[in-house]
Order: structure tokens, then sequence, then C-alpha cells
């Protein structure tokens, strides 16, 4: 049964939860990650999540996004992912964004609730994507999907376009964002700090 990180408010592992029950109205703060994939050209992989996902079906998103296993090092569950979601192997993955949060809520009520930290990988040939997870994918040129991202009209997955308003800021070329330092993670996304003191399975 996969499980997801939980956490307090300081960014600390105070218990864990099975990934399938975790989404619901009172969703519990948990850790997470969403990845953007850039190619030499400085072009994004964006892709549609899956019809059968519980939080966002059908919408265009980042390249990737998951949770972190209890006790996986953080890099370890991105290339991970990369590889399950999108066929994808990478030979790292750089923080970025080490400190994004956010909280969603869908038409339904469901809630997604998570520190998030958003890391880059490069990649150059085409995905094969696990229809359980994407839809469908395609490159598109960063500068110009970041201005139509702001301009409100994307229809973007809500962390995603939170996402990219921070991601601006960091310059045009994705290829040259500055690298964050690990020190900046939340501290249960620190060096495998990602097991909890305390389990719980709800």
């Amino acid at each position: 049964m996969e499980q997801v990180v939980l956490l307090d408010e300081s960014g600390h592992a105070n218990g864990v939860a099975d990934k399938a029950t975790v989404h619901h109205s009172h969703t519990p703060l948990h850790l997470a990650f969403s990845c953007y994939v850039i190619n030499d050209r400085n072009q994004l992989l964006l892709t549609r999540r899956a019809l059968t996902k519980t939080t966002w079906p059908g919408v265009w998103t980042n390249s990737c996004c998951g949770h972190p296993a209890p006790g996986e090092p953080l890099t370890t569950a991105v290339t991970r992912r990369l590889h399950e979601e999108l066929g994808l192997d990478v030979d790292s993955a750089e923080l970025i964004l080490p400190a994004f949060r956010y909280r969603a809520v869908m038409d339904n009520g469901t809630v997604e609730n998570e520190m998030c930290p958003v890391f880059r990988a490069r990649a150059e040939h085409h995905p094969r994507p696990a229809p359980t997870e994407v839809d469908s994918v395609r490159w598109t040129d960063w500068d110009e999907f970041g201005e139509t991202a702001v301009s409100g009209t994307s229809g973007l997955s809500p962390w995603c376009l939170q996402q990219v308003h921070q991601l601006r800021v960091l310059g045009a070329d994705a290829r040259h964002w500055p690298a964050a330092h690990e020190s900046e993670l939340p501290a249960a996304a620190r060096s495998s700090g990602t097991r909890p003191d305390r389990k719980e399975s709800r």
C-alpha cells in the first residue's frame, strides 16, 4: 500500500497515511513534490492528468508530481516518478523552489494540502506516459507558456499556476534557474528525513 508522509505546520514528519485515502474534504498537510522537465530548447514537458485521477482529472499541469514514500529521499522520489509516470530516465533532479506550499479545493470539495518542493530535470527523448497517470503530453516553449499561464487563460492545475508565477521570477530561461540548497527544504524533506517519529494509518 503506497503511503504519504504527514506533516505538522513546521514541516516535520508526524505520521503516515495511505495515499488512496488521504485526499478528501479535510486532507491533512503532507509532503509532495513537483518537477518541471526541460529540454535543450528551453521547452517544458507539459502533461494532462489522467481522467481517472482523484484530484484534478484531465487538467494540464507541470511534467510530474508525486509523494515520497516514508524514508525515501526526495530526489530519489522525483526520479522514480519520472520513470513510473513518463518512462523518463534522468540522471538527477535539481531543487528550485524548496519552500513551495499550497492548498486548493476542487468543485466537489476534495482538498489538496501539500508542502511541495519544486524540482527541474533535463530530458531530450519523448516520454512514454503511463495511461493511469498521464492522459497526454506535449512540449511547449517555456517563456510562451509562462506568458499564457499568468494571463489566466491556461486552465492549469492550481499548484502549477502558483509555481509558474514564482518560477518566472527566476528568469526566462528555465535551463538556467538557480538551484536552491537542501537546507531550505521542510525538515521532513532533508536528507531522508521523511521517516516520521510516529506512524499513523488513516
